[in-house]
């Protein structure tokens, strides 16, 4: 967290102190609002949009980050701490960087999770504008989907928090499984989607992330993305 001041001069926008002149001529607006409080609070793992006399601003282009790609196993929380002492990210993660993973995987879900320093490479995975897909193979409980209930799922759920995005769904070899690919992130999607047809979830393994594939990398182990995987990221969120 930083206060805007500080972080729009880190950006070389202006100095701190033409920053706050510019906060009291009522040409900053964050998320379509004027900005009137000059210590206001930024979380730049989570900016919102910052306009400064109608043009967006942007932090400049990266060039030292890590990006690790983590194969996380069930019943591990995707955060750094965790106040009921289960394992958690910080258990995995190297202790002389600040890393943070890209999303969440549920307590109960594994798979593919990436970790990175780099905040606008984050926001960018993360944001529906940029539709970045995500790959989930899924073992249900009880009976297949029907034809019908595959169409409705493919097309568009009707959820207690709105109309899900059109994904793809198919069968996969192993029986009663899925492979399923959303370009969303909302709380347990996945799963929320097999419940409105009546089907439990018991196994949800998250194998691709974008152009990133999980590959055959062991349950529990972290590894640096390659050269080649790094540039995909980059351009699939317009970093490059």
């Amino acid at each position: 967290m930083v206060r805007i001041q500080k972080l729009l001069a880190s950006w070389g926008i202006a100095s701190r102190r033409n920053i706050e002149k510019f906060i009291e001529e009522g040409r900053i607006f964050i998320d379509g609002v004027k900005l009137e409080e000059q210590g206001f609070i930024i979380d730049e793992n989570n900016l919102p949009t910052i306009m400064l006399d109608g043009e967006k601003l942007t932090p400049p282009l990266k060039t030292d980050y890590t990006i690790l790609l983590f194969n996380k196993p069930k019943l591990v929380i995707t955060s750094l701490k965790d106040e009921k002492n289960r394992s958690c990210l910080a258990d995995y993660l190297p202790k002389n960087k600040r890393l943070y993973p890209v999303g969440r995987l549920d307590y109960d879900s594994s798979g593919l999770l990436l970790i990175t320093d780099y905040g606008e490479l984050t926001n960018r995975l993360l944001h529906p504008s940029f539709k970045v897909s995500k790959e989930y193979i899924v073992k249900i409980q009880g009976e297949m989907l029907k034809q019908h209930e595959l169409n409705i799922f493919s097309s568009g759920i009707n959820l207690e928090d709105g109309l899900t995005a059109p994904c793809i769904i198919k069968p996969h070899q192993t029986p009663n499984t899925y492979s399923v690919i959303i370009k969303e992130g909302r709380k347990r999607q996945v799963r929320r989607m097999f419940d409105y047809f009546g089907r439990k979830v018991i196994n949800l393994h998250r194998i691709a992330f974008g152009p990133i594939k999980l590959g055959n990398l062991q349950s529990g182990k972290l590894r640096k993305v390659t050269k080649e995987e790094e540039t995909a990221l980059l351009k699939t969120t317009g970093l490059l």
